[in-house]
């Protein structure tokens, strides 16, 4: 797992990892079980306070995203499916609104949005039928 920090974002650096680790536990590229890195090479790793790091570990354990286990270290915790729903519309619903507003911004009629979508999932829907029948031969 690989962890990003904006520091000119405005959005607190323990919020950022913090919303990092939900994302990566709702994608699957965290899975249960799997232990996170530990406070002080992460804190070295992206050049913040270890407190930062500590405080995001404790803000994902008080959200049940994480448990700590003594002399062992951060994992993530077992049973994540409710979260990963969740946090997979979540995450969906803001990157929606973001184009909603660049649409808006464009002066993009909600019909011809709405086209385009549909366009691009049938793209999609193509795509992934090759592959797979790429797979299959």
């Amino acid at each position: 797992m690989i962890l990003q920090i904006n520091f000119k974002s405005g959005m607190p650096i323990y919020l950022q990892i913090v919303d990092q680790v939900r994302a990566a536990a709702a994608s699957g590229a965290l899975r249960p079980g799997e232990a996170l890195p530990s406070i002080r090479p992460l804190a070295e790793e992206l050049r913040v306070n270890r407190n930062t790091i500590a405080k995001a570990y404790t803000e994902l354990e008080s959200q049940g995203v994480i448990e700590t286990l003594p002399g062992r270290g951060c994992f993530l915790r077992e049973n994540q499916s409710a979260l990963r729903k969740k946090v997979r519309r979540e995450l969906l619903i803001e990157h929606i609104d973001q184009v909603i507003v660049q649409a808006h911004h464009l002066q993009v009629p909600h019909d011809e949005f709405l086209e385009l979508i549909r366009e691009r999932l049938d793209v999609l829907d193509d795509k992934r039928r090759a592959h797979e029948d790429h797979k299959e031969d």
